[in-house]
């Protein structure tokens, strides 16, 4: 998937059925007084939201911004009845979020395949004439009118649903981290924000097992009020079981890095907090083992009670005891 087709945010409006009116149709038959009829009447149609696993992103409603369902039949003459609205059904990838765009209200979330959820109910159809019979009126001429349908603007979010989650800066190496973990081919250059929309992978783990990973773009300090592209996609590692942040081996300071990281994550939620954590130095085929030493002296200082790893995504070093770790803490 390109990166312009990956659309996380959209508007649409919905509306659905208005419902059909009761009917006032008089029934006649030789020698029997004119009487009402059963006249039955329809409901307008339903707007569905429908989630489905075979979908990654919203890209297809980009274009779908007014979704109307039909409108029920009204009853009718002969004893023949209305049609129901029709129902229109819009899919959805799993991890959608639906807000109400006036005010900002969380509807509700899709996040199992096959979960439909009603957004917008049709107009319930009016009663007929005959429901308004009496022992002094055997011929009422009056019906109930259909019930309008619901209008609304709604915005749909997509968090996506992904077991790991790789934060960190710009440029420290996660779409590289990504591409030799997973199939994904994400876009890699040496400058800051390569990846301008999040990147979906599934690892490949012993015994056909696997898990996702995904990749955001980089966070930067003051992302939690809207610096840098981070706090646009911040949302796509709330659901993440596991955070894995990943720090280049040539950084300044590892743990003020860190620190900076976590920080952010607790503006935009606290909660973010509660995750398992596991800190990655990466780009460290640049260390002989002396200083690989020294370094380790200062972590283990450092990551008292967080694990870490030493990882070099080119060199292929330390990916191996990086997945058995990350399947460890998804699984414990």
């Amino acid at each position: 998937m390109t990166e312009g087709n990956f659309v996380d945010y959209v508007k649409i409006y919905v509306s659905s059925g208005k419902g059909g009116k009761g009917s006032t149709h008089l029934h006649r038959e030789k020698f029997i007084e004119k009487a009402s009829r059963r006249r039955r009447w329809r409901s307008g149609g339903h707007v569905y939201l429908v989630g489905n696993k075979g979908l990654w992103t919203l890209f297809h409603l980009k274009f779908a911004r007014h979704i109307k369902a039909g409108h029920g039949g009204d009853g009718g003459s002969d004893r023949s009845t209305g049609h129901d609205g029709e129902d229109k059904i819009i899919e959805v990838p799993l991890g959608t979020v639906v807000r109400d765009k006036e005010t900002n209200e969380i509807l509700f979330e899709i996040t199992e395949d096959g979960e439909k959820r009603v957004l917008a109910q049709g107009g319930k159809g009016g009663l007929g004439n005959w429901h308004f019979r009496s022992s002094t009126n055997q011929t009422p001429r009056y019906a109930q009118p259909g019930l309008l349908g619901v209008e609304m603007d709604v915005i749909l979010e997509l968090k996506v649903l992904a077991d790991v989650g790789l934060v960190g800066f710009p440029n420290a190496g996660k779409s590289t981290l990504l591409s030799v973990l997973t199939s994904a081919k994400p876009k890699i250059a040496d400058y800051p924000f390569t990846t301008l929309k999040p990147n979906l992978g599934i690892v490949a783990y012993r015994d056909f097992q696997s898990f996702v990973i995904a990749d955001i773009p980089g966070i930067i300090e003051g992302a939690a009020e809207g610096k840098g592209l981070g706090h646009y996609f911040l949302r796509h590692i709330e659901r993440n079981s596991t955070l894995l942040f990943l720090i280049p081996v040539d950084t300044a300071d590892i743990k003020a890095e860190y620190d900076i990281l976590v920080n952010e994550l607790s503006k935009y939620n606290p909660e973010m907090l509660d995750k398992e954590r596991m800190v990655v130095i990466s780009k460290c085929d640049m260390l002989d083992e002396e200083l690989k030493a020294e370094l380790k002296t200062q972590l283990d200082k450092d990551f008292k009670n967080i694990p870490y790893l030493f990882i070099s995504s080119v060199a292929q070093q330390g990916l191996t005891e990086l997945k058995d770790k990350l399947w460890q803490m998804l699984n414990q």
